[in-house]
């Protein structure tokens, strides 16, 4: 996956699933060093794929991960391996550099946009915004219920909008040639959620399961768990605001 105009490509893993969609996304960015953002799952046919790329552009300064899910990060130590100069920057964990928001990493400039993963963050160089799982290049992402992670999350979008970007370049799908569309459509999506949820509480529903036919009908039954996940992220918020009524069930499980 070529980024017209950018010194960027993508490789996808052939790791497809109801999560990943068609697979995970690596992104090389730039040469003379070269920048990878999230290498990947550990799969032999993606790390020479990648390596190959990275040494046509004259090697890897560093691995930039947007958070710290396996799909993601698995490829991290082999990657390490092949190109042990490459400095390892992410929100957290054992790196060599760690990042919040507005902190440069080689050509990358992070933007927290927790939610998905309270560590996430996505990344801008040229124009052009690596998202991770924050947005996704087809479908939605489930929010991971943590402190104000419903609210954060739309603020990461909205400040993701107001970047002039010429494409999304995400963890998973294909890149976004209209980022502005995108962006919109996610915070009305997300907003859209909520309305129908606060409907639905407003009808009197107050399970799991009622909550989730009437709100995420739509979910196919393997997303089904990953929808539960959003549903306490959305009761954390309308607690957090005062706006959640008593009596409500809220999803259990979703941290084991």
């Amino acid at each position: 996956m070529e980024l017209p105009g950018k010194d960027t490509v993508g490789l996808r893993a052939a790791n497809p699933g109801a999560f990943t969609l068609s697979g995970t996304n690596t992104w090389v960015v730039g040469r003379d060093p070269a920048w990878v953002i999230d290498p990947g799952p550990a799969l032999d046919q993606h790390l020479d794929a990648v390596s190959e790329e990275i040494l046509a552009r004259g090697g890897l300064g560093g691995i930039a991960l947007t958070h710290d899910h396996a799909d993601h990060t698995e490829a991290v130590p082999r990657m390490r391996e092949r190109f042990p100069a490459a400095r390892l920057g992410a929100s957290r964990g054992v790196v060599d550099e760690r990042l919040a928001d507005g902190d440069r990493f080689g050509p990358l400039t992070a933007l927290a946009t927790p939610g998905h993963a309270p560590d996430h963050l996505a990344y801008v160089a040229d124009e052009v915004a690596f998202t991770g799982d924050a947005v996704l290049g087809e479908g939605s992402v489930f929010v991971y219920p943590d402190p104000g992670a419903l609210k954060d999350y739309l603020t990461g979008l909205e400040r993701l909008r107001a970047h002039k970007l010429d494409f999304i370049a995400p963890g998973h799908g294909p890149p976004v040639t209209d980022p502005k569309t995108k962006l919109e459509q996610y915070i009305s999506h997300r907003l859209d959620r909520e309305r129908r949820l606060i409907a639905a509480l407003g009808d009197g529903l107050r399970s799991v399961d009622d909550l989730l036919e009437r709100v995420w009908h739509d979910a196919p039954p393997q997303l089904r768990p990953a929808a539960a996940v959003t549903l306490a992220a959305h009761l954390d918020k309308l607690e957090e605001e005062g706006r959640l009524p008593e009596g409500v069930q809220r999803p259990t499980g979703w941290r084991d």
